[in-house]
């Protein structure tokens, strides 16, 4: 890497500043001359600092560090990062928010995005997640939806109550990710004080060709600690960037967080039976049906030298799979499949994986795409087609993972429903699971939001689809929720 620091300052084509203090003018106190090459270039590179913030989770920090095999998982997947135990893999991992932008607070009620990249010998794998095992919503065509109730309203330019609860109110399968979402693990303390989840569904292969279907688990070494409600509001009026500072300031300290990881596996036959649709991202695996396996540890050990180049320019795209590991039916996954690649593409540019942060570690990227903004020309004078005849890289012929066997015939269809399958009985089972101070915290925290909707239809469906989670659930809600209202 080039070093900066020492030496004559420079234009970016290479040639020494003269005056770094004042710009050119026709004589003293005369007008500009555009034939000042450095305040031209100072202005007009100012002027394009920024890309595009990300639609969602724009808000983040980030770190880099390794992942350590410490079980065996070879019966399940062939992936060459998970081959033996001891092994370890350079690894980077950000966090964000989900909601809000760029400048918003990071001590705020929102999911909290766990985006993984491994830099493994056969390529990057992104494992894109949340500090939730769960989400809103199945099926990908209703995210536009979604997170447009989630942000600033067209006409009011605010977050508006009225958005959030009408959707969820009509949209039952968002209960249980709200049950999670209002109680205590809403607002994490820190970013090291929370777990990860994989979140979606994926597909492990392992040598013999056997599928498994997997969920994947970051269990926090340090503890898993929160703020209330209170707390946060003042946490993120005297520090916005809480999180982010935290986060660094325990690795330059050398206090380096790090996660147990931990999978579920189940085997490929037992999905079509199973009491919940497996692929339904609103739904979690009971861990008595199928207990975590640990297989690693992750800890993060190495700060970003700027966050812009390897913060806000790092791409996660779940179709970045290697050789044991793929994509499963469900239908969030699926329309991720695209829609990460399509907005990185859109938002930092389609040579985004050339960038450092981006670009393989422990492998080697030999593709034939050419050209765009930010080609740098690697690939020389080599063939841009495939087939060729001058020795330039040719298929494998082996998948990453196993086909999946489809029937039926095309149409919009709703996933299928299996044995226990609603959207109440997980977020009841949620609320039953609290302790009674819990469920105290996890009501007030609800009702404080809903009774700021200004329709009484609006905050009634919302508290019906509680009450079909747990009645209990449901009756306190709505008593809290009227003595808020009047």
């Amino acid at each position: 890497m080039q070093d900066e620091t020492t030496g004559p300052m420079t234009t970016e084509a290479g040639a020494p500043v003269a005056d770094n203090q004042n710009s050119e003018t026709a004589g003293v106190g005369g007008p500009g001359l555009i034939q000042d090459q450095l305040l031209l270039e100072k202005l007009a590179h100012f002027n394009r600092e920024r890309i595009p913030e990300r639609i969602v989770h724009a808000r983040g920090a980030g770190a880099y560090g390794t992942f350590t095999v410490t079980g065996d998982v070879t019966p399940y997947t062939r992936a060459k990062f998970l081959s033996e135990i001891g092994k370890e893999t350079e690894v980077f991992l950000r966090f964000s928010t989900v909601a809000g932008n760029l400048g918003a607070a990071d001590a705020v009620r929102d999911p909290r995005g766990f985006a993984l990249k491994f830099y493994t010998e056969e390529g990057n794998y992104d494992l894109v997640g949340n500090n939730t095992p769960v989400f809103f919503i199945k099926d990908a065509i209703k995210f536009p939806d979604f997170i447009h109730t989630q942000k600033r309203d067209p006409y009011t330019g605010s977050q508006e109550a009225d958005n959030v609860w009408d959707f969820w109110g009509l949209s039952p399968e968002t209960t249980h990710q709200v049950t999670w979402l209002f109680g205590d693990r809403g607002i994490p303390a820190s970013y090291r004080h929370m777990d990860g989840f994989g979140s979606h569904t994926f597909q492990w292969t392992n040598e013999q060709g056997e599928v498994f279907w997997v969920k994947y688990h970051f269990k926090t070494d340090q503890g898993i600690k929160n703020l209330t409600a209170a707390e946060a509001e003042e946490l993120a009026g005297k520090d916005p960037d809480s999180h982010q500072r935290d986060l660094r300031e325990a690795i330059e300290r050398g206090e380096y967080p790090s996660w147990t990881v931990q999978v579920q596996v189940m085997p490929a036959k037992d999905a079509a039976t199973y009491r919940f649709n497996p692929f339904d991202l609103t739904k979690v695996w009971p861990h008595e049906d199928y207990p975590p396996i640990e297989f690693g540890k992750l800890e993060l050990n190495r700060n970003p030298r700027n966050i812009f180049a390897e913060v806000e320019q790092s791409v996660f795209s779940p179709h970045h799979f290697v050789p044991g590991i793929g994509p499963s039916p469900d239908k969030m996954l699926q329309g991720r499949l695209f829609a990460y690649g399509d907005a990185h593409r859109y938002r930092v540019g389609i040579n985004a994986d050339l960038l450092p942060v981006n670009e393989p570690k422990a492998a080697q990227a030999r593709s034939y795409g050419r050209d765009g903004v930010m080609y740098d020309g690697r690939h020389g004078g080599a063939k841009n087609y495939e087939p060729n005849s001058f020795g330039g890289p040719a298929q494998t012929g082996r998948p990453l993972w196993e086909p999946t066997a489809v029937s039926g015939v095309t149409g919009d269809h709703e996933a299928p429903s299996h044995a226990e399958d609603d959207d109440f009985v997980q977020a009841g089972n949620l609320y039953r699971l609290m302790s009674e101070g819990e469920k105290q915290r996890l009501v007030d925290n609800l009702a404080g939001n809903i009774a700021g909707v200004s329709r009484d239809d609006i905050a009634q469906r919302a508290i019906e689809n509680f009450r079909k989670a747990d009645d209990d659930f449901g009756k306190r809600l709505e008593a809290a929720v009227q003595a808020l209202r009047g």
